[in-house]
């Protein structure tokens, strides 16, 4: 059995970012994760930010969190969105290198004093008295803590929905939170689940890109930490594609298959 001050649950962007904000203040932390080479995994929009994202990204800088540095560090275009509109409404959004982001976040993880990143699976709460007092893993060792996090995103009772199938799971290949599920209901929590969508993936060699318009970056970038100056690598242009007709008309004849 371990003590820490705090247990995370998770190691997704908000796992990251209390974990790492536990530690900072002193506080000794343990992050528990399914797979630590998945940590920050960035699965279905390479993106960070956006007119509602960019805002808490830039406030989440000003606190003294991470995500705005490391979406600077590893941004390979950025945008400021409605840039013709007030400011009330614009939003920074940087599309970025997600393989660079995983390990950078990781990176900063490993080389956090106070703070243990633990591969194993959260499979029950330990509650005594109507408190938290830690939580079970899968591997049945008792981590004790009276303050636990839970990050778990799209893991809690996960489901994947591809065409007409059905399976479970948090991401693909990897299993959902099952048992962590199982006992948020059993203390009584209401489950509900929010729904996500993964853009479909095209390798680019087959994409003749030359019929797509060309959407450059801006050329003096909006970053999301008041410590970024410059960009760090080479900046990529995107490629923005309409629907048309005949696209609408496969829709129209699915409708029912929604």
């Amino acid at each position: 059995m371990k003590r820490y001050d705090v247990i995370v649950v998770g190691a997704g962007h908000a796992g990251c970012e209390a974990a790492l904000a536990a530690a900072r203040i002193g506080c000794r932390t343990a992050m528990v994760t399914l797979k630590t080479d998945a940590v920050a995994r960035m699965s279905c929009n390479p993106a960070i930010g956006g007119l509602a994202k960019g805002h808490l990204v830039r406030e989440i800088d000003a606190l003294g969190g991470t995500i705005g540095r490391m979406a600077d560090a590893c941004g390979i275009q950025f945008r400021l969105l409605n840039r013709s509109r007030g400011p009330a409404v614009r939003g920074p959004r940087a599309q970025q290198d997600k393989d660079r982001y995983h390990h950078a976040m990781l990176r900063e993880v490993l080389a956090t004093p106070l703070l243990d990143l633990i591969e194993d699976e959260v499979v029950d709460l330990v509650v005594e008295g109507g408190a938290i007092r830690g939580v079970v893993s899968g591997s049945g060792e008792e981590l004790m803590s009276d303050r636990v996090v839970v990050t778990t995103g799209t893991f809690l009772r996960g489901l994947m929905h591809t065409g007409e199938s059905t399976t479970t799971g948090g991401r693909f290949g990897e299993p959902a939170a099952g048992r962590l599920s199982l006992a948020l209901n059993r203390l009584g929590f209401r489950m509900g689940r929010f729904k996500t969508g993964t853009p479909p993936r095209l390798e680019k060699t087959s994409v003749d890109l030359s019929r797509f318009e060309v959407q450059a970056g801006d050329r003096s970038p909006v970053f999301f930490s008041d410590l970024t100056t410059a960009v760090s690598l080479p900046q990529v242009p995107c490629h923005l594609a309409v629907t048309n007709s005949a696209v609408h008309e496969i829709v129209r004849s699915n409708l029912e298959h929604c």
